[in-house]
């Protein structure tokens, strides 16, 4: 795991001290099986993902369930990680803040990798369960707000980081309330993500709302549906099926850029 990088500190919903912690790749974005993923698969305890309250929990168990049947030794779109891996950086990351925060602090960086490394080690379906079940209850994770804040974009992005590297996998067909949710989350992140992007960078609905995220000449629009702009913008330009228009080197420019903080 030490081959991959990690896209940290992306802020939430606006609660205290809150990240979006999400994987950026590396190598190019494979496209892959899925089509349509279920959401009424069991998820534990008698769960199933049509019970799930929040948007958070919901892409929780769809990530777990991906997870599982995959397998552990499945590719991922984070160059280095197999499924194996990523379950381990989503386990981590909410049981283990001690080493997490080698995300973003490089004297932490050796201890984040030994960890993951540890748990990766783990069986790969006490990973997945571990996930599922959720935080730990005294963690900041654990509480509805938070998770909702914290939680949604790096599920559902993890989630599509397993489907779309499997052959033959098709877009989602996401909710109206779920699209909106996803789209306020960018409008809450696309300045602070966007910041490295090479040219002016605009994001736009097939409903024509925008938002700027990064300011600057030349400048190319980002066409899309909430969740390929988020695929998109979080480093997932190869496979986010979204319409690029502008001047053609900015374009170019931008599809190479690594969008990352």
């Amino acid at each position: 795991m030490a081959g991959s990088r990690l896209l940290a500190g992306v802020p939430g919903d606006g609660a205290p001290g809150v990240g979006v912690l999400v994987m950026a790749p590396i190598v190019p974005c494979r496209e892959g099986p899925s089509g349509r993923a279920s959401t009424g698969r069991t998820a534990g305890r008698g769960r199933t993902l049509a019970d799930m309250s929040t948007h958070a929990k919901r892409e929780r168990l769809l990530f777990a369930d991906l997870l599982e049947a995959a397998g552990p030794d499945a590719p991922t779109l984070c160059e280095g990680w197999r499924t194996r891996d990523l379950a381990a950086h989503a386990v981590v990351r909410e049981r283990r803040p001690d080493a997490a925060g080698g995300v973003v602090l490089g004297a932490l960086r050796n201890r984040l990798e030994r960890v993951q490394a540890e748990f990766a080690a783990k069986p790969y379906e006490e990973l997945v369960q571990l996930i599922r079940t959720g935080p730990p209850r005294l963690s900041p994770f654990a509480l509805k707000q938070v998770d909702e804040a914290a939680n949604t974009v790096e599920f559902y992005v993890h989630a599509e980081d397993v489907r779309r590297a499997q052959p033959d996998w098709s877009p989602r067909e996401l909710d109206a309330v779920f699209a909106d949710a996803l789209w306020s989350r960018l409008e809450r992140t696309a300045r602070l993500v966007g910041r490295r992007s090479p040219v002016g960078l605009v994001l736009r609905r097939p409903d024509g709302r925008t938002v700027v995220a990064r300011k600057g000449s030349p400048v190319v629009t980002v066409t899309g549906e909430p969740g390929e702009l988020l695929m998109f913008l979080f480093g997932r330009q190869d496979v986010a099926k979204a319409g690029l228009e502008g001047d053609q080197d900015a374009v170019a420019r931008l599809r190479l850029s690594r969008l990352e903080m």
